[in-house]
């Protein structure tokens, strides 16, 4: 209901409000991509995406404003939740289904996710992805247009029970005492009930070598369109993790039950490994990492990136702007570190440190920089070759770049969050580069 009365207040507000000044509306939290199933050796092979749960959205044909396309909601889908998830768009974006604006999207280099069960019905419906290429935001998207998508990327509908493992996280770390290592994997899991719901959420991780690291299941209740996180800890020796020399991930599988019957099953591969910045000096695993850099685009190759893992560099820093779908992937397998980058590049918005002087330090864009920096947080989080995150290149320095650093620090990551434009100011962690 908030974000439905949220998207009713922005298309109030008139004219005169900058619309690319604001953040997006009517948008699921950002995460990680899940790829729901209906079976377990579906969910296995789940990366091929199409299934029972989720459909790839076909060919988008041109329309006034943008582009639209039909897609099916089946019989099966009844009592569940609907979810559109668009990878990307050349430019901010609405959203509407069935003639139905039900979102505003302001960042359009990362995947967003709409809950849409209210706008659609049974059998065939439209859905219509709206091009703004709002003005404003040229200035804070200075990077080169003739590298960037045409119109939006791959689309899907896909479907989870009402109460979901929305997003999934994972941490590790070492005791100074101990030899092997402690993986906490944190499942958030959301109900969209209007009554309390009980549901068990089994879960299996796997070694890379295929034995069982940790079995079990947690029982959650949430009453009315809660979210909370369910943990698991498992005991991981050293040698099992994931690093730049030996590229190599856990399985996790799981499953949700309600009232005897398995509503979902979800499987993936996890990356998991220590690292943070310990007076400047990056720790992998506990071992000191010294990052030899190659700045590439966001949309680089499986091809480049392997050549430059063959060039000696053992990172990449991405350019702001659109990720390619299969690039931290790419880098998970090849051990290749990441430093991600929020799309931001705001050197057509000036470099003026007087208030209002750039975007950086204009309070009207305060919302939009912290929304881009969690987006390219929450995107790339799981993997494990990111190893650091960029807030914005070439922006300046001011209110919005300090109040991204704190809410990210707020996020509690032991990764560094850097800002090469700080100039030394508080609002970067001193990470060693080379």
């Amino acid at each position: 209901m908030r974000s439905l009365l949220a998207i009713t207040l922005f298309f109030g507000l008139g004219a005169g409000v900058a619309f690319g000044q604001l953040p997006s509306l009517g948008t699921e939290p950002p995460r990680g991509p899940l790829y729901p199933a209906p079976t377990a050796p579906l969910a296995a092979d789940s990366m091929r995406g199409d299934n029972a749960y989720m459909r790839r959205i076909a060919e988008w044909t041109p329309c006034d404003g943008g582009v639209s396309a039909p897609f099916t909601v089946p019989f099966a889908w009844a009592n569940r939740q609907v979810l559109l998830r668009i990878c990307s768009a050349p430019s901010d974006y609405d959203v509407r289904v069935n003639g139905r604006t039900v979102a505003y999207v302001a960042d359009g280099s990362v995947p967003a996710e709409v809950n849409v069960t209210r706008a659609v019905q049974e059998g065939r419906n439209e859905v219509e992805i709206l091009l703004r290429q709002t003005p404003a935001l040229a200035q804070i998207e200075s990077w080169e247009s003739g590298s960037e998508p045409r119109q939006p990327g791959a689309a899907w509908v896909l479907s989870q029970p009402t109460l979901r493992v929305r997003d999934v996280v994972a941490r590790t770390w070492r005791a100074a005492d101990e030899s092997d290592y402690t993986a906490e994997v944190a499942m958030v899991v959301k109900s969209e009930a209007l009554n309390p719901r009980t549901s068990r959420l089994w879960y299996e991780l796997l070694s890379p070598a295929g034995t069982v690291a940790a079995s079990g299941h947690r029982d959650i209740t949430l009453d009315m369109r809660r979210e909370d996180t369910v943990r698991f800890l498992a005991h991981l020796p050293a040698d099992s993790l994931w690093s730049a020399e030996r590229p190599q991930r856990y399985t996790l599988r799981l499953k949700t039950q309600h009232e005897g019957r398995y509503d979902e099953y979800t499987e993936f591969r996890l990356g998991l490994r220590s690292a943070e910045l310990r007076d400047g000096q990056l720790l992998v695993n506990g071992s000191s990492v010294t990052l030899r850099t190659a700045s590439v685009s966001p949309g680089a190759t499986a091809a480049e990136l392997a050549n430059v893992r063959r060039s000696g560099r053992n990172a990449v820093v991405l350019a702001p702007g659109t990720v390619a779908p299969s690039l931290y992937e790419t880098c998970d397998t090849l051990g290749l570190y990441v430093v991600a980058t929020a799309a931001i590049d705001a050197r057509r918005g000036g470099d003026s440190r007087r208030v209002g002087g750039s975007p950086a330090n204009d309070p009207a864009w305060r919302e939009a920089f912290i929304e881009r920096a969690r987006n390219s947080y929450h995107t790339a989080k799981r993997h494990p070759s990111v190893v650091a995150f960029l807030l914005a290149r070439n922006a300046a320095n001011g209110i919005c770049l300090y109040e991204s650093y704190l809410a990210m620090k707020a996020e509690q990551e032991t990764r560094p969050f850097v800002y090469p434009e700080a100039a030394g100011e508080w609002n970067s962690d001193h990470l060693s580069i080379e």
